[in-house]
Formats: structure tokens, sequence, C-alpha cells
């Protein structure tokens, strides 16, 4: 069992994607932690005995922001502004993605923005701890707070709502909490708005995004490492001067640097290196340019883990409990536009990996019917040839569904953040989008990874048919091995795909994790 301790420190988007993703892990919040939340709540308490008006502990929300609330009525609003918020709509969050809302939260709480009190972040700590799985809404955030998601939350802390029990079933949030051995939280003044006012969707589902992107932007180098291999076989291309280090020094680009790096290192102890070999002048742009493209992306991923940890150690409350004044000031950090464009920007990095990607394919697949061709040949005299031919056409023939997949790519790439209209009266008269860009990037993902498991399958296809004496590089021939194995079964074209995506994510972290512990 892993142990994920909140204090005041940095947290890493990264492992708060390995505790979501993780049910075994168990969450605490140290006493720096806690002691910050209770001054935090010092404040509120402060405030709403001073009877000045604050937004959402004394007042409407929205339009309603200069409408006071009965003192009498603090307690029953609280449970109103659960309740009106919970009204998400469309598929719900699996369990990692619903751990990760969670876990944002709380680690939002332990910021000492948000002024709840010590106890109801450590009943959040208790959800994540026992288990307790909300039934979470995908729709309905217009990324200034995602708030349907993390009211459909907080309407399970209150004995609301409905959750997910053990074998999946769904059932109302006053059992699950009861399975939990967990009583339902009794919000307190302020409570409701500081659970349900964060980006805790958008940072949790995103700190997942970014472990399938640093997997992507590794199998991208793979998939390119073993097409360089494949088309120095078939067309004498394969050069690999582009991937050296006086090219890399030549521009100061960190991810084209580690791009190219991790390619020299997956072609090291294979033919490629022989200097004696002949090789063309200059490979197509796909190939040649590849670091540029690829680093490209690197950098884009570098950046979604930089805005990810902004908001992750930021307090984006409203109103924010500011510890060092003690007040309670209206902003408007809950807005995470930076993290918005992140998202953006990766779809279309990703769109030009694709491309890349499909135009490697297609530079393949002309030597595949040079192949195809000499089976035809020996077909007549060679009982059962055609049949073998059928199920040997199968990898080249992924080259539609790779058109396919990069089609959907480019369409995926359009901005998805320019389309919020106005709300609540014109008070909310901009928004950021950022669950719809994150939607739209975990789409971007799938299909680009389908995509490069494509490119990987046809070029090991090519490398093995091709029975040649030159040794591969040692990281192509571990994968080229690997993908022979699941070639060898003739699977349908569907299970090729998803099995090869498989024994890719094992292969790639293997020689990438093999790698960083080589490194000094």
């Amino acid at each position: 069992m892993g142990i994920f301790t909140i204090g005041t420190g940095p947290v890493s988007a990264l492992a708060v994607a390995e505790a979501a993703a993780d049910p075994t892990f168990h969450v605490e919040l140290n006493q720096d932690a806690l002691n910050l939340i209770g001054r935090g709540r010092e404040i509120v308490e402060e405030a709403a005995a001073s009877g000045q008006r604050v937004y959402g502990l004394n007042t409407l929300l929205g339009s309603g922001r200069d409408t006071a609330v009965e003192e009498k009525s603090l307690l029953a609003y609280q449970v109103q502004v659960i309740r009106y918020h919970n009204s998400g709509v469309g598929p719900y969050l699996d369990r990692a993605a619903a751990r990760a809302v969670i876990l944002a939260r709380l680690v939002g709480f332990s910021r000492g923005g948000s002024g709840v009190r010590v106890g109801t972040a450590g009943f959040y700590a208790e959800l994540l701890n026992r288990g307790v799985y909300p039934a979470i809404p995908r729709e309905g955030s217009v990324g200034s707070s995602d708030l349907t998601q993390l009211a459909a939350v907080a309407a399970v802390a209150l004995g609301e709502g409905e959750a997910f029990d053990a074998s999946g079933m769904l059932v109302p949030g006053a059992k699950a909490l009861a399975d939990a051995g967990l009583q339902a939280l009794q919000p307190a003044a302020g409570e409701a708005l500081a659970l349900v006012s964060a980006n805790a969707y958008s940072v949790g589902a995103g700190a997942l995004a970014l472990v399938r992107l640093q997997h992507l932007a590794r199998l991208a180098d793979v998939a390119l490492s073993l097409s360089l291999e494949a088309i120095a076989r078939y067309d004498g291309g394969g050069n690999l001067s582009p991937f050296s280090p006086a090219i890399q020094r030549a521009k100061a680009v960190d991810g084209q640097r580690d791009s190219a790096a991790a390619v020299r290192r997956l072609l090291s102890g294979g033919w490629l290196e022989d200097v004696r070999r002949e090789a063309s002048v200059q490979d197509a742009l796909s190939f040649r340019a590849a670091p540029q493209t690829h680093g490209a992306f690197r950098f884009l991923v570098a950046q979604l883990r930089s805005a990810l940890e902004v908001e992750l150690n930021g307090r984006g409350d409203n109103p924010l409990v500011d510890v060092e004044s003690g007040t309670m000031v209206s902003g408007g950090n809950f807005q995470p536009m930076q993290l918005a464009l992140s998202f953006e920007s990766l779809r279309l990095g990703l769109a030009h990996v694709g491309i890349s990607s499909e135009r490697r394919i297609a530079k393949l697949y002309p030597p595949q019917r040079t192949i195809r061709a000499r089976h035809l040949a020996a077909a007549s005299s060679a009982p059962g040839a055609t049949s073998a031919l059928i199920q040997e056409e199968l990898p080249g023939l992924l080259w539609y569904s790779a058109a396919g997949l990069l089609a959907e790519l480019k369409f995926l790439a359009a901005p998805a953040t320019l389309g919020a209209p106005t709300l609540s009266a014109d008070i909310e008269d901009h928004s950021t989008l950022a669950p719809l860009a994150l939607q739209q990037l975990e789409k971007s993902i799938d299909a680009a990874e389908k995509l490069l498991a494509i490119e990987s399958l046809t070029a090991s296809y090519l490398l093995l048919e091709a029975e040649a004496a030159q040794p591969l590089g040692n990281g192509t021939g571990l994968v080229a091995g690997r993908l022979a194995d699941v070639l060898a079964d003739r699977p349908s074209a569907p299970d090729l795909v998803e099995r090869s995506r498989t024994v890719l994510r094992e292969a790639v972290d293997q020689l990438f994790t093999e790698t960083e512990e080589a490194t000094p």
C-alpha cells in the first residue's frame, strides 16, 4: 500500500496521478496542512461573525451576488447550493478519474485558501481511503470551476447523490457512506461553495492525461526508430545524421534533444550505426525533422505538467481565504486559462505527430506491395500460399485505418475554448471550457496511440518479413520481438491494434525506465 502525504509543500501532478490510479493508496494530511486548514477556517468564522458581506458565505451566487442570506438560513443554504449544482449529465467518470477529482480538491483544501473545517478535509481523505466511488457525470462544467463534477462528490458526502458499490452497481450515496462506515457530512457556513468551486476535475483528470501523454512522447520515438530501420532496408534510407549531437547542439530545444537522444539509444547496437553503410543523403522530412516535431510535443507535455502544478499548488478559491492578511477576498483564480490553453495546444501537437507518423507509414507501404508480389508469383505452385498472403497483408492494410485516425486528430485539433456562452445574467461572461478541451485531448490521445501502434506494427512486420542478417538496435529489437508474438497469433485487426497497444505500453515503460535508472 502506498501512502500519499499532503502537507503544505509542492505537490507533483504525477504523484496525484499515481495515487488516483491506485485505489490501495492511503491519503493523509500532515500536521502542517491541518494547521493551515484550521487557520483558514478561523478567518471564515471571523468574517461571518463580523457581519461583513462575503460572496457565497452570506450572499447568493452569480447574479445574486449582492443578495444577502439570512443568518438563520445559512446552514440550509449550504445544502441548497450543493443540490443546485449537482446537475451534471453524460457518462460517469471511471474510478481513477473520480479519485483524481477528490484528491485534487483535497490538495486544494491543504493550501489554506478554501476555509473548510479540518474535519471536512479529513472526511474527503476518508472518501478516498475507504473506497467511496461517487458517480460523477462527465459533462456540465464550462471551466470556471468544475461545479457540477464537484457537486456530485459533495452530494455523496451529504448522504445524497449516487455512488458505485464494490460490484460496480449504482447505489444511493447514503448507502455508499454507510458501507464505508462514514456518517454524512453536515456542511458549515461557507463550506458548500468551497466544496464545489474549484477546477479539480480539469486538474485531476488532467494529471491522468499527463501520464498518457508522457507515454505517447516515448512511443512516438519508438515508432520512428522502427520505421528508420525498416526504410533503411527497403529504400536505402535511415540516415541518422539528423539525430546526431552536432545537429541537436545547434538548436537549444530541450524536447528536441531528448527525442533525438532517445532514438539514438533505441537504435544503439544495431546496423544503422555502421558508418560503412550506404544511406540516402537525406530522408523525407517525416523522418529527418521528426526530432523537431516530437521535441515540440515533448515541450508541450512539459508545459502541461507545469500548468497542472500551478493549479495544484495554488489557491483557486473564490472567495479566497488569505491567511497572511486574515481576510476573505473575491477574485478570479478559479479561471484556469493557462491549463485550458495547454490542453488546446497539445491536441495541435498530437496532430503534427500524427501527420509525420502517417507519412512514414505511407513510405513503408510500397515495399509491402513488393513482398506481396513475390508471394503472388509463387501462389500457383505453393499450396496454401493464397491464404498466407491474405493474412500477411493485414499490417499493410492498417494504413487505411491510420489515415482515418489522422483525419480524426486533425479534426480534434480545432479550438475548444472559444465557444462558451455568457451565463448568469451576463455576470459570468467568460469561461475557459477547460473540461471540454481536456475531453477532446483524451480523444486525441486515444487516436494517436492507435496510430503510433499501427506504425510500430507496420515497421516491425517489414523487419520480421525481411529476415535480414543485420541486427536491430537494442531497443527496437526488443519491441519488434514483442510485436512478433502478437503478429504470430494473426488476430483480427481491432484485436491486433489493441494487443499491440498493451505490448507497446509495457515495452516502452521497460525501455525508458531502464534508461532513466542508468542515467547518473
